[in-house]
This record gives structure tokens, C-alpha cells and sequence, in this order.
């Protein structure tokens, strides 16, 4: 397994980190079974880095990671959790907090679900608007010095929230949505996590497999899939988005990969400093996701895929309205 450096003072990790958040239903139901094989088979291959969140599945999701560390495995990950997202009894989205009380002790409940005495890297999942994040950061540095977490990130935040949180405590990653069809960051947030020596860790590379070349429209209508209400998943936007899939899927197969393979090797290709996390449920994507490492893409073959799917050429926002307003990193 490839190696990349988190950032000038975060952990070394695989190349490709797996996001667990799709074996806690975020996309409709999964398999408890399927999902325990697929972390088992992800740090056999030697991914290190194991993305998740507290409110994902409302603990599910840790507790399913804590039961895949059992039996010694616990020194193959880094761990990396989200915290600070608050939810009702059905499932709905209620806002975040990032008081350094809140901070704590949703530490406390993370690190008893997880079965573990450390997090490897702590993250606020938003940018809580009523809190300075000097604040959650100090708060979560306070844990680096008791030892319950061993590095801080951020998520889904812009410049001036970076540059005020790595003023307080080094930062060692920024996760953020990137993929071919979602670019924003290279604008103004990825200069500046250069400038800093911040690592980034990219989301949604496939665009929650819309880009996978695995999706058709009659897919993501159980009941709980995001993908049920994303807007590049509707109406007129789904055909558009999919028609840059078919253009993708050419230059794939000309190559004898997937459009998976494809769109994960571009991102991995953007910088030594940016970590694909790839959101497999199945061993058998998982599969499909790990020949991704061996894609190389030449300067005319970025070129090429540059041309097939044009920057800014989604249709629809990545989040809803109501969503989109919280993300301090589309500010």
C-alpha cells in the first residue's frame, strides 16, 4: 500500500482511506455482515485510514468499527471522526454543536463506542455559527494534551475558519467534498491548505456514486438515501450528470479501467497532499476502488478527462438549499 503524509505534522496513512458512513444507512439499508467483511478486507489490503462520525447511523457507525478492531486490530487504523452534528429521534438534521463542553464529552461517548483510549484525528463535522471555532479547537487541544486524541481536523470549512484554527493548534487535514464534478476547493481553500501545510482528505470522489458508473436513475429511492433529495440526483440534472459519466466511461474503457477507477485516480492525481476516501459498502467495490492505486494518468490523459467532464459542468448543488446555507467552506 501507497503512503501520503497528512499535512507537515499529521500521520502517515493509505493512499485511499475508506468513509464508513454508508454502512450506517445514509444510502438506504446495508448489510451488517457485508460491512464487517468489507473493513475487514480494507485493512487486509492495508488501508489505514478509517473515516467516520458520531452521528452517523447515531452511533451505529462507531460501534460497527469498534466490533471490525476487535482482536488485536486496532494499531492497523488511524482513525478519523466528526463530531458536533445534532439529530432528532427521526433522523433529522437539527443543527451543531461546537461548545468545548459538547466537545468533550461527545468524545467520551466516541471513544466508549469505538472501544478505544485514543482518536487518531478529531474533527468539528461543521463550523458551529454561534461558537468561535477557537474555542472547539482549543477545547479538542486540551484532549491532545490529556492524550484522548492524538491530531485535529477540520471539515467543510473556508479561509479564514482554517487560518483561525490552525492559528490555535496545528491542523493536520481539512475534509472536504472533491471530485471531478466538484471543484470548489481549488479556488481559494486548497492554495491556502498549501500555504499552511494542511493535508486534505476528499469526500465524495465518486459523487456519492453518481460518478461510479454504477448508478441509473432508478437507483436511491429507499427510504433514508441522501441521494433521494440531492439535487444532482432529480429531474432534468440526473440526465445531464449522467451524460458526463458516459463521456468519462470512454476515455475509461480506452484505457481498460472503470469510470470508478477513472475518477479516483484523477482526484489521488491532484496532489501528493490529498487523500481519496472512497465510501465502499462491499468488498466487491472496495475491490474495484483499490485498483485505483495502480492508474496512472498521463498529462494528455488529464487532458482528455479534463475535456469530458469540464470544471463547473454538474448539474445542481451538492446539498440541498437548506444544507448548502451551513457550509461555512461555500461561504
Amino acid at each position: 500500500m501507497q503512503t501520503r503524509q497528512l499535512g507537515k505534522t499529521g500521520p502517515v496513512v493509505s493512499t485511499l482511506g475508506l468513509g464508513a458512513m454508508g454502512m450506517s444507512g445514509m444510502y438506504g439499508p446495508s448489510d451488517r455482515a457485508e460491512s464487517l467483511a468489507t473493513l475487514d478486507a480494507a485493512l487486509e489490503a492495508g488501508i489505514t485510514l478509517i473515516d467516520t462520525g458520531d452521528f452517523y447511523g447515531m452511533g451505529h457507525n462507531e460501534m460497527l468499527i469498534g466490533e471490525a478492531l476487535k482482536g488485536g486490530k486496532r494499531d492497523k487504523a488511524i482513525l478519523s471522526v466528526k463530531f458536533g452534528a445534532q439529530r432528532d429521534p427521526g433522523a433529522g438534521w437539527i443543527g451543531f454543536d461546537g461548545r468545548p463542553a459538547a466537545v468533550k464529552t461527545s468524545l467520551a461517548y466516541t471513544l466508549q463506542r469505538l472501544g478505544v483510549d485514543h482518536i487518531d484525528i478529531y474533527r468539528p463535522a461543521r463550523l458551529d455559527p454561534n461558537v468561535p471555532i477557537e474555542d472547539t479547537v482549543g477545547a479538542i487541544a486540551e484532549m491532545v494534551q490529556a492524550g484522548f486524541v492524538r491530531h485535529i481536523g477540520l471539515s467543510e470549512v473556508g479561509v479564514e475558519t482554517i487560518r483561525k484554527a490552525h492559528a490555535v493548534h496545528p491542523i493536520v487535514d481539512l475534509q472536504i467534498e472533491y471530485a471531478l464534478i466538484t471543484r470548489g476547493v481549488e479556488d481559494k481553500i486548497l492554495p491556502v491548505l498549501r500555504e499552511l501545510g494542511i493535508g486534505m482528505t476528499a469526500y465524495g470522489v465518486l459523487s456519492r456514486g453518481l460518478i461510479s458508473g454504477h448508478w441509473d436513475k432508478g437507483q436511491g429511492k429507499a427510504q433514508g438515501d441522501f441521494r433521494a433529495y440531492s439535487p444532482r440526483f432529480q429531474g432534468d440534472n440526473v440526465d445531464k450528470n449522467l451524460a458526463l459519466v458516459e463521456a468519462l466511461r470512454a476515455i475509461a474503457a480506452a484505457k481498460g479501467v472503470s469510470v470508478a477507477q477513472i475518477a479516483i485516480a484523477w482526484v489521488a492525481a491532484q496532489g501528493d497532499d490529498i487523500v481519496p476516501l472512497v465510501g465502499a459498502r462491499t468488498r466487491a467495490r472496495l475491490a474495484e476502488s483499490l485498483g485505483a492505486l495502480d492508474v496512472t494518468l498521463s498529462a494528455d490523459e488529464l487532458a482528455a478527462i479534463e475535456r469530458a467532464v469540464p470544471r463547473d459542468a454538474a448539474a445542481g448543488t451538492r446539498y440541498a438549499e437548506a444544507q448548502m446555507a451551513h457550509l461555512d467552506s461555500e461561504r
